[in-house]
């Protein structure tokens, strides 16, 4: 069931008179507010003018109206589908297969109330920025989170686990005994590395040095910096060599704060799967006295005669607001561009991904270089463990940037991982970008979700957006340590 239901529409509330019993006063409905702006024949949606006008209840709008809410913002929040999360949804198994038109659910899959599959499948940074967000807005309270058994890269063939520890890495059949102290040597580098103490710099201008220089500094070869890059860094492709290293350092260090948290891998996911993201920031934008509808489509945005957003049009009802927010699919095509597909793979297995150690839940990272590709595959697993599926039934997703527009081609490194597939479901979506920063003409659109199995890149686009809409940045300097997972 849903925490939240959406305000009931208010419809034909015109000047009524309730007839009461035996000699009671007929008591006067309190009639519908009218607005100079309002068209003949019109009605106003909800109660016409807002501060903000959010469509969709992905996770990145669901943030930005939570954290607007909070602010003392009036919001109204709409969505054209009847559950919240949209492309970040989580189903049941009832819902999934008739998203995909996929027929019966079979009854080896077990009951359907044991399901949450994410449509987006991502997990979480432990210490990284989407933990800073729920920390600091409370959404923790609603969540209970549970840790990532392994974390995995596919190297010459095998499938092999990422260090954890010292003690990991100097048995790692990643490198050689030689690479291994070198490996060790530049993590203590990283580890004390602070970027406003020169102190820890031993010498090197981490603004002008290139990564790549900096891993030869250390003596590493090529496949270590593959794997550190790609596995730890979360750099999804090369171009990150040959520019400045100091952020993809920083990028390492959240890596190494997050797996030193909890042991067994940098990344915790919540029971009962991602819609409860959404879900919770929604919960946190209507107790501030939110507005929600779901299963109401827009028609299309009103615009001044200045370009600028004025708000939106559903039938025969309008609101007004002085921005509109939301996911590309609401806008017009000249407000957004194209930046790619991105394929996805949701997989039914009856048993743990081979070679992960029988874990209940796993991340592996192909880097493109080992099957010949620019981008990276992504593989992550997870099980009734945290509640997403029947007992002993394994979810596992592969996705990646499509490159060749050949989707099971695409994928076909990271299923060949899988071992026997009972069901499986491929979708292939087009990302998209806004094409302006939206100061002109007042939309404020989120970018698409991105191939990887984890939330940074998306959590630098929410924080763009967060500065678009508010002019300020949002405070991040809340430490990560808490989430107990």
């Amino acid at each position: 069931t849903n925490p939240l239901r959406p305000q009931e529409q208010k419809r034909n509330r015109r000047n009524t008179t309730e007839i009461m019993s035996d000699g009671e006063e007929p008591i006067q409905e309190p009639p519908q507010p009218t607005f100079d702006w309002l068209p003949d024949g019109h009605e106003p949606l909800a109660d016409g003018e807002y501060d903000a006008i959010i469509m969709g209840t992905g996770l990145k709008e669901c943030v930005i109206s939570g954290l607007l809410s909070v602010k003392g913002k009036k919001v109204l929040h709409i969505d054209r589908n009847g559950y919240y999360g949209a492309d970040c949804a989580s189903l049941n198994l009832t819902n999934l297969f008739e998203k995909f038109q996929a027929g019966e659910v079979p009854s080896y899959l077990g009951s359907n109330r044991d399901y949450n599959v994410d449509l987006i499948p991502k997990f979480i940074m432990a210490c990284g920025n989407l933990t800073k967000m729920l920390l600091h807005t409370k959404v923790t309270r609603y969540l209970e989170f549970k840790s990532i058994d392994g974390s995995y890269v596919y190297n010459a063939g095998k499938i092999l686990k990422v260090p954890a520890t010292p003690e990991e890495a100097l048995k790692s059949p990643l490198m050689g005994l030689f690479e291994k102290r070198r490996f060790r040597k530049f993590l203590m580098f990283v580890d004390q590395y602070k970027a406003d103490d020169s102190s820890t710099h031993e010498g090197r201008d981490l603004t002008k040095l290139t990564m790549k220089e900096l891993y030869l500094e250390f003596g590493l070869v090529d496949d270590t910096h593959e794997f550190i890059s790609h596995a730890m860094c979360l750099q999804t492709d090369n171009a990150h060599l040959h520019e400045p290293a100091l952020q993809t350092v920083l990028e390492l260090q959240i890596y190494c704060y997050s797996l030193a948290r909890y042991g067994t891998s940098p990344y915790i996911y919540p029971v009962y799967g991602l819609g409860g993201l959404p879900e919770g920031f929604s919960r946190l934008c209507a107790i501030h006295g939110g507005t929600f509808m779901l299963n109401r489509d827009i028609d299309e945005i009103e615009f001044d005669s200045n370009g600028q957003a004025i708000g939106v049009k559903s039938g025969k009802e309008m609101a007004r607001a002085k921005m509109v927010i939301g996911d590309p699919s609401y806008f017009p095509r000249d407000k957004i561009r194209p930046t790619g597909q991105v394929v996805r793979c949701i997989c039914f297995l009856n048993h743990p991904i081979p070679s992960t150690n029988d874990n209940e839940s796993a991340q592996i990272i192909i880097p493109g270089p080992q099957v010949n590709r620019k981008n990276d595959i992504f593989v992550c697993s997870v099980s009734s463990s945290h509640a997403v599926s029947a007992r002993g039934i394994h979810i596992a997703i592969v996705s990646t940037k499509m490159e060749l527009g050949k989707p099971e081609d695409e994928i076909a490194p990271g299923l060949a991982l899988l071992g026997h597939i009972m069901q499986r479901f491929t979708t292939v979506a087009t990302t998209y970008e806004p094409i302006s920063d939206g100061s002109d003409d007042q939309c404020f659109i989120s970018a698409s979700f991105d191939g990887t199995s984890h939330f940074e890149n998306d959590c630098d686009d929410l924080l763009s957006l967060y500065k678009r809409v508010t002019g300020e940045e949002l405070d991040m300097t809340i430490n990560a340590d808490s989430v107990e997972a």
